[in-house]
């Protein structure tokens, strides 16, 4: 992770969960930490628990599903930063619901933030990353074991992240026809205790269902993006599956 010091990751849902445990794992490592997010007081928070490590965090409000927030997020980090090196896109939601009966603003919901925002951040970061000369940059996708499987009552969820698992790979191709050597990376957890779950209107009977079951901590992700980063440069994890030990999906 030496090389990455004092580099610029931007991290986006970086108000709780998994995205608050890379951002904090990555300002510890030296570098300079844009966290997005919509509760950014959350954000700010985790910034002072930081002033005495080697890097430093940079809290930035920021609706990723609105275009024109991400483009002024990004162009900040540019005037202010330099630019970006390093890309994070964990901000995402599941919902339960089915095909057969919606809702359909659901449905545009998911859409929108766990594939269209994950893939503008994307955009801007690449842009950002060209302007500035970067050759080694890196973008990882968190995703999720529904992008490789259908998990039950969450069909249009699995469909969202089965794209961003399409997107990894669309963009790796293009990246090695550009002959770039900037990486991108797609990492599925398995079942995490994190809030999604209250966020993501799970009944209480399925919440039940899941109390005992076996779960991975936000810890062990940002600790998976920490290992990610520290391979050497030429070599391209492509994807990483994560699953707590004992899980049966």
């Amino acid at each position: 992770m030496d090389r990455w010091s004092g580099r610029v990751a931007v991290v986006t849902g970086a108000s709780s969960g998994i995205g608050a445990a890379i951002a904090q794992e990555l300002v510890k490592k030296g570098l300079k930490v844009v966290g997005l997010a919509r509760r950014v007081e959350r954000v700010q928070e985790l910034e002072e628990s930081l002033k005495s490590a080697l890097g430093k965090l940079y809290p930035r409000k920021c609706d990723v599903t609105k275009e024109e927030e991400v483009k002024e997020a990004f162009k900040w980090v540019k005037d202010n930063l330099g630019g970006t090196d390093i890309l994070v896109n964990n901000a995402g939601v599941a919902s339960v619901n089915t095909l057969a009966d919606g809702p359909v603003e659901i449905w545009r919901k998911l859409f929108d933030l766990n594939v269209l925002a994950l893939s503008i951040c994307t955009k801007e970061a690449l842009q950002s990353m060209k302007e500035k000369g970067v050759d080694d940059g890196h973008i990882i996708h968190i995703n999720g074991i529904a992008g490789h499987k259908v998990l039950e009552g969450l069909a249009f969820y699995s469909s969202s992240k089965h794209a961003v698992t399409a997107l990894t790979e669309g963009l790796r191709r293009e990246l090695v026809n550009e002959k770039s050597k900037i990486r991108v990376t797609s990492i599925s957890p398995g079942f995490v205790r994190t809030e999604i779950t209250r966020a993501s209107g799970f009944t209480p009977e399925m919440l039940e269902a899941f109390k005992d079951a076996p779960f991975l901590e936000s810890q062990d992700i940002a600790d998976a993006v920490l290992y990610v980063l520290g391979t050497p440069p030429h070599v391209q994890i492509h994807e990483l599956i994560i699953k707590p030990l004992g899980e049966t999906i």
